[in-house]
């Protein structure tokens, strides 16, 4: 019994110390980079102009050297798929990536099923923080657009902090207590938000547009801005999924491996944060992709955190850019906020899981 413990609320199945030698799941891997580049031509494809998949194919394979194939797209083609289809796609999968691979590591550090960057406030905080640069900015500093991410990963940590400690002071830290904290501290941050908006009338409909969330405003630029966070945010989450499995045994087991459970925690609750915060920068708000896709992917692999976060990279960026396919199409030439889509997506799945999580904690 001693190498043993039961986890915490929402997946109640015993959990062994976690060997470093434990493989990756190379299979789910593959599959999930496949299902990335498949994501990808899909969306590059999709689109009133009509640019199919194979076309694309060949237009990438005649740039390779030797290849011998020539490119069946003409100027306006390649101009349309470089500058508007091709940096939509790599955000989305950025973005995907951030906000699913963020919801592991929370559900993870806090040993809870019902974890998210939204329900801990986390994207509130984040949306509070960025909101505040779009109305003051050009007051606060010289480059407003490029503050975005600082102000939204201070606001993320400050809502992550808030409800963590209402959770575990007033409600004694269960999954209740802290999706309730969380709900809490979200509307208070979304009711904060909204005063801002108010107070910068200029700015609100640039600010209501990004609350909806979207992938296509900023092009390259975008992609530019959030690439370092990202890279970041990301390399130390992967780094630490052997230390969230040692985390799943309890504090105490943790510490008689030789780990500081209270240094993982800041450490991956700060990376996650900055994760979420890369992601809402530069989308705006989208919902359930970090609860949605670690529990399709728990599902697949178990509930090993080294193999669970790189496997959610792939998958949380593929589910971004199907949805915003979704997004583009479902009622063109009009387009749908993709924070839309992932809501009607997401909703049904989260009750689904907080059904599962009362049945197993009662």
């Amino acid at each position: 019994m001693g190498d043993r413990r039961t986890s915490h609320a929402g997946w109640g199945r015993p959990q062994r110390a976690p060997s470093a030698r434990t493989l990756l799941p190379v299979g789910w891997l593959v599959g999930g980079a496949a299902l990335l580049v498949a994501a990808g031509l899909l969306g590059v494809s999709a689109g009133a102009a009509d640019i199919s998949a194979t076309d694309i194919l060949r237009h990438l394979l005649s740039h390779l050297p030797f290849s011998g194939v020539e490119s069946p797209l003409d100027e306006r083609q390649v101009a349309l798929l470089v500058a508007l289809r091709l940096p939509r796609v790599v955000m989305g999968a950025i973005v995907g990536a951030l906000l699913a691979t963020a919801g592991g590591a929370y559900q993870g550090v806090f040993r809870n099923a019902l974890a998210d960057p939204f329900l801990l406030g986390a994207a509130a905080g984040a949306g509070l923080g960025a909101t505040l640069v779009m109305v003051f900015g050009q007051e606060l500093t010289d480059t407003p657009r490029a503050a975005v991410p600082f102000a939204a990963f201070v606001g993320a940590l400050v809502g992550v902090a808030a409800a963590y400690l209402l959770g575990s002071t007033a409600g004694g830290g269960g999954t209740a207590s802290l999706v309730l904290a969380g709900v809490a501290v979200s509307s208070f941050l979304s009711a904060a938000q909204t005063l801002v908006q108010q107070m910068g009338v200029d700015q609100l409909q640039r600010v209501y547009s990004w609350l909806l969330g979207g992938l296509g405003r900023g092009g390259w630029d975008d992609v530019r801005l959030v690439w370092p966070y990202a890279l970041v945010s990301l390399v130390v989450l992967l780094a630490c999924g052997y230390l969230l499995d040692m985390l799943a045994l309890g504090d105490d087991k943790a510490l008689s491996l030789g780990l500081n459970p209270g240094v993982v925690r800041i450490i991956v609750i700060s990376a996650a944060s900055l994760a979420t915060a890369a992601a809402v920068a530069v989308s705006g708000l989208i919902g359930f992709v970090g609860i949605v896709v670690p529990h399709v992917v728990r599902r697949l692999v178990g509930a090993n955190y080294r193999a669970i976060l790189p496997v959610t990279v792939l998958f949380g960026g593929a589910f971004l850019v199907l949805v915003d396919i979704v997004a583009r199409t479902v009622v063109a030439p009009a387009e749908l906020p993709i924070g839309v889509v992932t809501a009607f997506l997401g909703a049904p799945f989260f009750l689904l899981i907080l059904r599962t999580t009362r049945h197993r904690t009662t």
